[in-house]
Formats: structure tokens, sequence, C-alpha cells
């Protein structure tokens, strides 16, 4: 029989953490980090990242992996997370998918591309090209060595094209040429809650935005980001410091904004980001995808935890794991 995992998804600030938390208390979980920031250690505030406390009161799995330095890939998720989920389960435990990083969660759903690996060197030629003519007139490159990246991508997607570059330059193909092939799709079985806001309210959930990062500058994460950038080998080009809020208060540290101005580049950025995590988990919602189970929470309701636990007992599929 195929192992089975419970997922929660949803925008950011939508409350996935704590639902995640609660369950703890009626089923014997472990819960795997769905999340691109919480990889990294020393960035806890601007991560949003569970306590102390509550990362003892239930094992976690994914969180303070990588240095800020370092890089982590959406195929070195979705290897770790299908090893983990047999260990888990091997343990007689509910593996927990917890997150918002829907790029990780689709190559766990739809396998990867088997892409070559990123080169430090070429990455970097590209980028210093970029310096001088900006990332348009890069954009444009694509149209003649590979149209079919060229006409997705946006000519400010600085990522995303540089890579589409860097393949071309290191195998003389186009990115889009190995999308034909991917690796097999999730060899286990989930259900999935998706919580998204009610009547897709994106004010009330820009206000819980705002709420937050204000907590988190109270909390010292101007601090943070100082230690950070004071070690000297950090950059605003690296996947760690390019995370949502991290970015700003770097460069509200280098004089570009004032206090109330990093607040809300800080917020803009954020909903943005919830944006596109909505339109993705609105998407997943419509399509007929091999799930066992697939209901949608609203953020905020306080029966989303019993909602969650009737349908695991109607369902009879964890009842080995009630606790």
């Amino acid at each position: 029989m195929k192992n089975k995992a419970l997922v929660i998804l949803g925008p950011t600030a939508s409350g996935k953490t704590s639902l995640a938390l609660n369950l703890a208390r009626y089923l014997k979980i472990e819960i795997i980090s769905l999340d691109s920031a919480l990889i990294y250690k020393g960035m806890d505030i601007g991560t949003a990242k569970p306590t102390m406390a509550e990362l003892n009161s239930v094992p976690h799995h994914l969180i303070d992996i990588c240095d800020p330095a370092q890089s982590y890939s959406a195929a070195n998720f979705r290897e770790d997370c299908i090893r983990l989920v047999d260990e888990i389960s091997a343990r007689g435990a509910l593996p927990v998918i917890c997150g918002g990083t829907m790029m990780y969660y689709k190559s766990l759903v739809d396998g990867l591309s088997p892409l070559p690996q990123t080169d430090p060197k070429v990455r970097e030629k590209i980028a210093k090209e970029a310096s001088v003519y900006g990332w348009p007139k890069m954009h444009e490159r694509l149209k003649e060595v590979d149209p079919v990246s060229f006409s997705k991508l946006n000519p400010n997607d600085k990522q995303r094209v540089s890579r589409a570059l860097e393949i071309y330059e290191m195998t003389g193909r186009a990115m889009s040429s190995f999308f034909d092939t991917k690796t097999d799709s999730c060899p286990f079985d989930r259900l999935e809650f998706i919580l998204l806001p009610e009547n897709d309210d994106r004010e009330e959930l820009r206000k819980l935005i705002r709420k937050r990062f204000e907590i988190m500058v109270e909390k010292g994460l101007i601090d943070e980001v100082s230690i950070l950038k004071a070690r000297g080998d950090l950059n605003l080009e690296m996947p760690s410091m390019r995370c949502v809020g991290y970015r700003q208060v770097w460069e509200y540290l280098d004089g570009k904004y004032d206090r109330e101005e990093m607040i809300e580049q800080c917020v803009i950025a954020t909903a943005h980001l919830a944006k596109h995590q909505m339109t993705w988990l609105r998407g997943s919602l419509s399509k007929d995808q091999n799930y066992l189970l697939k209901k949608r929470l609203n953020i905020g309701d306080p029966k989303n935890l019993e909602l969650v636990l009737d349908a695991l007992r109607s369902s009879g599929i964890v009842s080995g794991c009630l606790v």
C-alpha cells in the first residue's frame, strides 16, 4: 500500500502552522516544512519560524538545514520530502506537509524536468552582463535561442531569465526543451486542505500581513537582518536574501527607504506573493489531480481544526494515527 500524507497549503499569514500544531493534540504527526525560507539558519523572525517550544512539541523537518549562503532547490525538496514521508510512515506517524512554497509542492506532485545543475561561474557572468545591459535586454537574447521561454517569462524576472540563459550557455539547448521529460509523479497519496480567504477577501488578508510584519519588526527583524548583512558573505542576489522582508529591510539599512516606507514595501511584496499563492491554489482546487481528499478551508474559521479532524475520521484513512 502507498504511504499517505496530510497536506496543509495556504498563502502567507493564513494560519497553516497553527493548524498543523493543533492537529498534533489529536494525531500522531510529524511536520515537513514546505517553506523555502524556513530552511535557513539565523533567519527566524522574518520567516515566522516556529518557536523553540513549538518545534519541541512535535517533530519538525526541513527547518534550519541550510546556511543562508547555501542554495536549496525544488529538486532537493522533492527528494528530501519523499524520503521523510517514508521514514515518518515507518514510525507509525502521519506526515503533515505544511507551507506555502508552491514551486516546491508542484515539483512534488507533478515531478521535475531533468534540468542541468547550476554553474556558479556562468551565473556570475550573466549577472555581470545584466548589471551593464539590464534584465529586459538579457531577456531579449532569449528570442533567438529559446523563443518559448522568451514568450513565457517576464523581462524583469531576473531569476528565471538568468536560469534560461545559463542553461543555454551550458548546454547549447533551450531550457524549454528539457520540459518534455519529467520525473515520476508523487509516490504517496495526499489528503489536501487548502486555506483561502472567505469570498477571496484579499483586504482582510492584507490586514493580517501588515499586523504580522509590524510584530516582526517589534521582535527585532531589523537587528536580525543587520547581523546577516554584517557577515559580509551574503548579498541581495542570493535566494536567502531575496526572501520577502529580508530584501526590503536590507535596502532600508542601505538607506533606500525610511522605516515606514520599508514596512509598506514589505506589505506590498508579501501581498504580491500571497496573490500568486492564491492564484495557484485556486487552480489546484479545480484540477483533477491524483489525491485521496481535497478540501477548502476559510482562513480564520475557528472550526478549521474540527473540519479537518471530521474529514479524516469520516475517511477512515488515518484512524491508526489518532491519539
